[in-house]
């Protein structure tokens, strides 16, 4: 399907969390780009996430398997694609402790597929064309009290999550020295902010905060996160795919590291300023339990590298993003209910069919 745009690009997972305010980002700031979003809806692509730009004329959703080789062939011809921002990942980590065989099929063989299917198509030329692969700073393992993660740390993967997704960053560099395909890659830090599946700590605790509900802590809480407001890593990725160097990575950082202690009071008092309780109510709902399996002590990220080559740096503090994000939260409770309640999924069918 030829169209008159200047561009015409395929965002893999634009559905979920991140995806969806990348698509609603590229949909809006590249009018003369066409964004075909492909997500397969599992638990947590939400296609309501999305209502603000699903009638532009520049936006195509697809509901799709990035694993299904014939879907993603005919979608390379059909539009004829020449960049991937490639964000569909099974993402947490509890889960994949559970079921592992599910984390390999979508980060590794997904990926392959999507490289397989970005090789085919573009074979004849590559002149143009970009496969940018999204991945995570969690590939790199863990650190002490001291050190960074750079794009030169040695890959050290704890958990299965962590570990299907360093496997699909060693294939898109496979694909790179092997078949020349133009590939980008970015590991970033953990991103917070509206529309994150409630899983997640930070919304799991303000959901459960709002309800009056036991806040669940691994361990004693002094597990360390670098901390990424959401719309930041949307303006890295930005610039890392359209002037990032083929071949290299880059590592997203937001400089805010906090233990997952200081995490969950600060967000208790966020909340509880929101809601009009007496400060330090909500702290008392703190629980310590069991810690995860193979639990990385802490992460942080030397985001130098995008900083130098590409003058991105991040805008918004784990203070002020926090506020932001609890205030969203609080005030989209008949999103949250959709969400926590599997409602949302209706929204494919009443708008998509089955």
């Amino acid at each position: 399907m030829k169209t008159d745009t200047k561009r015409c690009i395929l965002i893999t997972g634009g559905a979920g969390f991140i995806g969806s305010h990348l698509v609603m980002f590229m949909v809006e700031r590249y009018p003369d780009y066409h964004i075909v979003n492909l997500d397969n809806l599992t638990y947590a692509g939400n296609l309501e996430n999305l209502k603000a730009i699903e009638s532009a004329p520049n936006y195509t959703f697809v509901r799709g398997d990035i694993t299904d080789a014939t879907l993603l062939a005919s979608l390379f011809e059909e539009y004829a694609f020449d960049g991937v921002i490639h964000l569909a990942a099974e993402s947490h980590v509890d889960r994949s402790i559970e079921n592992p065989l599910a984390f390999i099929e979508t980060n590794v063989v997904g990926t392959v597929q999507l490289l397989s299917a970005a090789r085919n198509a573009w074979a004849a030329d590559f002149t143009g064309k970009r496969f940018y692969h999204v991945s995570t700073d969690e590939v790199y393992g863990s650190l002490g009290t001291t050190g960074y993660f750079r794009e030169t740390t040695a890959y050290d993967p704890r958990s299965p999550y962590s570990a299907s997704k360093a496997a699909s960053d060693h294939f898109v560099r496979a694909w790179f020295h092997t078949y020349g395909l133009p590939v980008v890659l970015s590991n970033c830090s953990n991103n917070y902010g509206p529309y994150q599946f409630p899983e997640k700590l930070i919304p799991l605790m303000i959901n459960n905060i709002r309800h009056g509900k036991p806040l669940p802590v691994y361990g004693d809480g002094s597990n360390i996160r670098d901390w990424l407001w959401v719309g930041d890593h949307v303006t890295a990725i930005d610039r890392i795919f359209h002037a990032g160097r083929i071949g290299e990575t880059y590592n997203i950082g937001g400089n805010n590291e906090r233990t997952n202690l200081e995490l969950v009071y600060a967000l208790c008092d966020i909340v509880d300023d929101l809601l009009v309780r007496p400060a330090g109510t909500s702290r008392q709902l703190i629980t310590f339990v069991k810690d995860r399996p193979g639990h990385d002590q802490r992460y942080a990220i030397d985001a130098g590298k995008i900083k130098q080559e590409l003058g991105w740096e991040p805008s918004v503090s784990v203070e002020e993003g926090l506020a932001k994000t609890a205030a969203w939260y609080l005030e989209q409770t008949d999103w949250l209910e959709h969400v926590t309640s599997g409602a949302y999924q209706e929204y494919y069918k009443q708008h998509y069919g089955e």
